[in-house]
């Protein structure tokens, strides 16, 4: 295929409540291990340097959901879609044809495990042929079925499973659309069939499957963990002075007592050090680096800031936390009065369970500048799992 000369265009169909997942929110907009379905779904294509345009269809009601899923994406303006599922592709077409692609490759927002590989071929299939789908065969036995009873058998071997992205010359599945619009059609290989053009079909993957259930949502976050072999593990370390004050912030916690941590920011000891240790693990340097103590703007700065950005990387890597070991040294104050909230407010800010957070504290039994009283010290270590 030589880019030069075939312009190819993605539409992503994302304007379905798909409530059957379970639960109020569209399933294209839930989490999965980490990231949104639907930025998953849109990864094969951003990534795909042939694929010159992405257009997503939404409903009108998830503008909320759909920024905070697509954020520092590069993608066409959404349009939001119609009532049926044909009618939001003939929306998504019409907006995709002032850029007059060639090929259109139509993708259901719910099937985030498209690969590279699966990509390609259907575009050059597509090239070649002007209408194709993945498939894959069945291998269960078919029955047909009135009320409740088995009327016949069916021959399994002449039907298949159609998957997306289906593929498609742009201006021949408009017009089609164009023709049936107002009929209940579930895929554009139907439209395309009932307008009288020929589909093909090439080898789908069984990976490639849509998300449809709570069960498949299952399906589909062990299926990423599976894939998150590299594990890395990241230290941390930072120091503070006391001051003149009334209390510490640690954790994110306000802790009384009669000095304060001094420090550019809100100088919590226990954030500085996990970010650091998030930091390192993913090789992404530390927290002066990305939070220069120079830049006025991060003066008394909350320090759960840093720790969000640290862990917005790591998700950038498509990485999660396995767990984490934070110890507090200081001789005063007290930290065990405060461990459970300590260890509850990194799990909110990290999202993740209390029982992969150890909250230790220790002395250093009157020695140094810790057993002085002349300021606090913190010590993290993060292990994190990242796809290899």
């Amino acid at each position: 295929m030589n880019d030069n000369q075939i312009r190819v265009c993605a539409l992503i169909v994302a304007a379905g409540r798909g409530h059957r997942v379970g639960g109020e929110t569209p399933k294209q907009y839930l989490d999965l291990a980490g990231q949104k379905i639907l930025r998953r779904t849109l990864e094969p294509f951003l990534k795909a340097a042939f694929v010159k345009d992405i257009q997503c269809v939404i409903h009108g009601d998830d503008e909320e959901f759909y920024a905070q899923a697509c954020e520092g994406l590069t993608l066409l303006p959404a349009v939001h879609g119609g009532q049926t599922r044909q009618q939001s592709v003939l929306k998504g077409l019409e907006a995709l044809a002032p850029h007059d692609p060639d090929l259109v490759l139509i993708h259901d927002a719910a099937r985030p495990f498209l690969s590279q590989d699966q990509l390609w071929d259907v575009t050059k299939a597509c090239e070649k042929f002007g209408a194709v789908i993945p498939a894959l065969p069945l291998t269960d036995t078919i029955k047909q079925m009135e009320g409740q009873n088995v009327c016949t058998t069916l021959d399994r071997n002449i039907l298949i499973r159609a998957q997306t992205p289906q593929a498609f010359r742009f201006k021949a599945i408009y017009m089609a659309h164009r023709r049936q619009e107002g009929h209940a059609l579930t895929d554009d290989a139907a439209v395309a069939e009932a307008c009288g053009l020929k589909v093909k079909t090439i080898a789908g993957q069984e990976d490639n499957f849509k998300i449809t259930t709570a069960q498949d949502l299952t399906k589909a976050e062990y299926m990423i963990k599976q894939k998150r072999t590299d594990y890395r593990t990241g230290y941390g370390y930072d120091v503070h002075a006391f001051e003149e004050g009334r209390q510490v912030i640690l954790g994110g916690i306000k802790i009384a007592h009669d000095k304060k941590l001094k420090g550019h920011s809100d100088a919590d000891v226990a954030l500085h050090a996990l970010t650091d240790a998030l930091l390192g693990a993913i090789a992404e340097g530390d927290i002066g680096t990305h939070f220069p103590p120079s830049d006025d703007q991060w003066e008394n700065a909350a320090s759960d800031i840093f720790l969000r950005h640290a862990l917005k990387l790591l998700q950038d890597k498509d990485g999660i936390i396995s767990n984490i070991d934070l110890t507090i040294i200081c001789e005063a104050p007290k930290i065990g009065p405060h461990r459970d909230k300590i260890r509850q407010n990194i799990s909110e800010i990290l999202g993740l369970e209390t029982d992969r957070i150890s909250i230790k504290a220790t002395t250093t039994e009157k020695l140094g500048f810790t057993g002085r009283g002349e300021g606090m010290a913190a010590e993290a270590l993060v292990s994190v799992r990242l796809p290899e």
